[in-house]
């Protein structure tokens, strides 16, 4: 079961404007990408459903949240069914986010009052996607459609909330293109999480990253 409510998460997502996005089969691995991220100031984190047995390292990081990082609020990604969205929530997801809209998976999470994101290209899949409770829709890939999609829509559309996932990376350039044209948070992955930094296990520029994203954010918002 969530340790959070959906409204405490949107309300975290549009306070800090950040979601890093990160996998790994190593569960020592993930808890020390998800401590640095948490030192650096972020108090949520994707851990996006993408290799066999994720679930399992999922569980046990989520565990590990609860035990020492006590505001970490961990959600899942890349969701494509809502068996699977089931299974996370189970294992305590505190949020779901998905690459495409799926209504069994909005079903699923109303249901429990989980938040879910789902990932929208079209104002019209945005709006069933509103329809069906969604408080934040995912846009991906956002490096396909820019800076101008998030603008476009918050035209006619200015109480939809987006998170640009793709094509985000920590600089002020990138960021400032994404909160001026209306963007409510980002997720950002491997332009944050970098291989480099995974390899080198350099944690400390990982927390450094963090922190800086979040000021140049906090300074745009």
């Amino acid at each position: 079961m969530a340790r959070f409510s959906r409204i405490h998460v949107f309300s975290e997502m549009k306070r800090t404007g950040l979601v890093p996005l990160f996998y790994h089969s190593d569960l020592e691995l993930c808890k020390k990408v998800l401590q640095a991220c948490y030192e650096g100031g972020a108090r949520l984190l994707e851990f996006t459903n993408r290799g066999d047995y994720a679930h399992k390292v999922f569980g046990e990081l989520n565990k590990y949240a609860e035990a020492e990082l006590p505001e970490m609020i961990l959600g899942v990604g890349s969701v494509t069914d809502a068996g699977a969205a089931s299974l996370y929530m189970q294992l305590g997801a505190n949020f779901v986010v998905t690459p495409v809209l799926r209504e069994d998976i909005a079903l699923v999470c109303n249901r429990k009052k989980v938040l879910w994101s789902p990932g929208c290209g079209t104002l019209g899949e945005i709006a069933r996607a509103e329809e069906l409770g969604c408080e934040l829709v995912k846009l991906f890939p956002g490096g396909t459609y820019g800076p101008g999609f998030v603008k476009a829509i918050k035209g006619p559309c200015p109480w939809t909330n987006i998170m640009p996932t793709g094509g985000v990376s920590p600089t002020e350039e990138n960021l400032k293109g994404w909160f001026d044209a209306g963007a409510t948070c980002v997720g950002m992955g491997s332009q944050l999480i970098a291989k480099d930094i995974i390899a080198d296990k350099n944690f400390g520029k990982l927390t450094e990253l963090v922190e800086s994203s979040l000021s140049i954010i906090a300074k745009l918002k």
